[in-house]
């Protein structure tokens, strides 16, 4: 190869790729890895009066929602060291988690209809967490209340534990959960984002 072909050469690799360009390579890796099931976790952002949210799932169903504040670059790094290196941005995965969560925030969802994964809790913090859709839409539980839904009246603690490490919050809804004195407590998202959901709840 002359020294002019190889100077061509690289000037076509290191040219700039479009926009369009990019997206549809993207769009293309997506299909490829749908189609060679070598897509375990798949995910996007949307955008919601609380900021903007990732959503993630695995085929078995809906397994994050995490708020910006969380980081969600760190988000998706524990996502492949948890459950699979094999992350990609797939908004067509989630395209039923991004419409019901739309329909909540324009209050006219208040129960939500996706397969979840809950895999990413365990033991007592999953239990709790599998009894959150029980609180009904603008109602509240104090943490001891919680306890005793699930059997265990004096893990209070462990209850407060369990909401505060829900890694599905809005959908699986830990922010109805609220100290014995009526005070909000803690929430993985903030407090703000926390008093959002419970008035946009209380205005339907």
């Amino acid at each position: 190869m002359s020294d002019t072909q190889g100077d061509d050469l690289l000037k076509a690799l290191s040219a700039p790729i479009g926009a369009e360009k990019l997206a549809m390579l993207h769009r293309r890796l997506e299909a490829a890895a749908q189609a060679e099931d070598l897509l375990d976790v798949a995910y996007t952002t949307v955008d919601s009066p609380v900021g903007e949210l990732l959503l993630a799932a695995t085929p078995r169903g809906l397994v994050r929602v995490a708020y910006e504040v969380e980081g969600h670059d760190r988000v998706l790094q524990a996502l492949s060291e948890t459950i699979s290196p094999r992350v990609l941005r797939a908004p067509k995965r989630l395209d039923a988690a991004a419409r019901e969560l739309e329909e909540y925030f324009e209050r006219r969802r208040q129960r939500f209809d996706l397969p979840l994964d809950l895999s990413l809790s365990r033991g007592f913090r999953q239990l709790v967490q599998k009894r959150l859709p029980d609180i009904g839409y603008g109602q509240t539980r104090s943490y001891k209340e919680m306890a005793e839904m699930v059997g265990s009246p004096k893990a209070v603690r462990a209850v407060g534990t369990a909401c505060a490490t829900n890694p599905l919050p809005v959908v699986v809804p830990c922010h109805r959960v609220l100290r014995t004195d009526g005070s909000l407590g803690g929430y993985i998202g903030g407090l703000q984002a926390k008093t959002t959901l419970l008035e946009l709840e209380a205005a339907a």
